[in-house]
């Protein structure tokens, strides 16, 4: 499916942005962008959970993107949400009403995986250089620092600090001071110090800041007599000293400093004044582009089938020395299965999570043969898996964890009809593969039933597989122990489907 409209949405810890665009020659162009602040990261109480102000905020502004929203196909628009709804205690309900109030899903994304689409995105919007690239990108609540070179990010790292909530720690009357600045340095070169090693001038040829903080710091700048769309250790110890000087960033007198900018100011230029000094930089390109033009993009990729879901999975089935061929038969029988049971919108939403669970439903072998679903599941969950939202993990190390054993234990992973549809028919295609031959399974049909589901399967194959008899009768009693009714039917070959 191809769409001449696509749509990002960033729910960020300070800002919330919309963009829309127009497709054409597989390239976005803007038609329609609204950035609200909101300042997410400010709600987050002392206990970890978003006060009601602060939902009330951000449930207004994403009712105003979901009226621009409507006539945009709910398949061209993706939502990601960042660091404040990563940490959240509440989020999950909060997320209910935010989707609600927008119209579409909206994906949690974990660090790694928002500093990759950062690098999508920064890259896309900056002429080809030779070299690697570090890019910064000071958000709210975290900022993420990527070395890559091309279009390809080799190295990602996120850390909980950012314009909001560094302002909210060292600054949280608006006042400045010489000393409260100092400490609120020291803190970020203190958190710093983790990637320091890896990041440093040396590692990389050319600096970059994306999105808000570093276009501030710039603007600031440009408005002040020093070079465009660029930060420098000098204009940097110039913003400093005037800032210091003012007491306050609301009180802060200089051409170039829009007002919504203000209050977050003094946090974000601590952080942007340690990465100067703790990584060696001395001159910083600038860009606008972030976070939603990597959403663009990545939209537009899955969209010509160049998923990079795809690729981390086979990278991920060669990193843990899985079979390949036995995935392989996995998948395509629990596909041909799913196909046959499920609605076709269900099958063209669920299909290829249910495809990369099949093909990944051994990685845990890799560990211990023993409860190896279990290790599977763990490295699922547990891994960042460039181009997955967190929400998309936890689908599929679901599925992994309940492809075998009992169903019982992961009953609260599994969530509706379609959930345990996806289970039967993994668990169905690893069974009947057990023997890991190429040899022609059976014919099957497989239905869904009002409290359960019914297999229908050649009678004459599975009087000559008594192994996989025992093992059906052995599912039968684990659905039956779930609530759920699962029956085997021996009928003539000949009245079944051919795959």
């Amino acid at each position: 499916m191809s769409h001449s409209i696509v749509a990002a949405v960033d729910l960020g810890s300070n800002s919330f942005r919309l963009q829309v665009s127009r497709v054409v020659g597989g390239q976005p162009y803007t038609l329609d962008s609204i950035k609200e602040t909101i300042r997410l990261a400010a709600g987050l109480q002392p206990d970890k959970t978003l006060s009601a102000a602060s939902q009330r905020r951000a449930l207004e502004c994403l009712e105003r993107f979901g009226e621009r929203l409507r006539g945009v196909p709910p398949g061209a628009v993706r939502a990601v949400a960042t660091n404040t709804l990563r940490v959240a205690k509440n989020a999950s309900r909060f997320l209910e009403q935010a989707e609600a109030a927008l119209g579409v899903p909206i994906e949690v994304i974990a660090g790694h995986e928002e500093a990759r689409l950062i690098f999508n995105g920064v890259v896309h919007s900056l002429p080809r250089a030779s070299g690697r690239r570090l890019v910064v990108d000071i958000g709210g609540g975290s900022t993420e620092f990527i070395i890559g070179r091309g279009f390809k990010p080799q190295l990602m790292e996120s850390l909980y600090m950012g314009c909001v909530s560094h302002t909210a720690r060292f600054f949280p009357d608006g006042r400045v001071s010489a000393k409260s600045f100092r400490a609120a340095e020291l803190a970020a070169a203190t958190e710093l110090q983790v990637l320091t090693r890896k990041f440093r001038a040396g590692h990389w040829d050319h600096a970059v800041g994306s999105s808000g903080t570093a276009r501030a710091l710039s603007e600031l700048l440009e408005h002040n007599g020093f070079a465009g769309q660029r930060i420098t250790a000098q204009g940097l110890d110039f913003l400093r000293t005037r800032l210091i000087d003012a007491g306050d960033a609301r009180h802060l007198d200089l051409p170039g400093l829009r007002p919504e900018r203000a209050p977050v100011l003094p946090g974000g230029m601590a952080i942007m004044c340690s990465v100067f000094r703790e990584l060696g930089v001395r001159d910083m390109q600038t860009t606008d582009s972030g976070l939603r033009e990597g959403v663009l993009y990545e939209m537009l990729g899955r969209l010509e089938h160049k998923d990079i879901r795809a690729a981390t999975v086979r990278a991920f089935v060669q990193r843990y020395g899985a079979d390949a061929r036995q995935a392989r038969r996995v998948s395509s029988l629990c596909l041909f299965l799913f196909r046959q049971a499920a609605q076709p919108d269900t099958y063209k939403l669920y299909a290829d999570y249910l495809a990369w669970a099949a093909t990944l439903h051994e990685i845990g072998m890799s560990i211990a043969h023993g409860g190896y679903h279990r290790h599977s599941a763990y490295i699922i969950d547990n891994a960042d898996m460039p181009g997955f939202s967190k929400p998309e993990q936890a689908m599929v190390g679901g599925l992994l964890q309940a492809h075998r054993g009992r169903l019982t234990k992961v009953a609260e992973r599994i969530t509706g009809r379609e959930g345990w549809l996806m289970v039967l028919c993994l668990r169905l295609a690893v069974l009947i593969h057990r023997d890991r031959s190429d040899i022609a399974a059976p014919r099957l049909r497989l239905t869904l039933q009002q409290h359960g589901f019914t297999l229908e399967i050649g009678a004459a194959w599975l009087a000559k597989n008594t192994l996989t008899q025992a093992n059906l009768e052995t599912e039968m009693r684990h659905w039956q122990a779930l609530g759920l009714s699962f029956r085997v039917r021996g009928v003539k070959a000949a009245d079944l489907p051919r795959r």
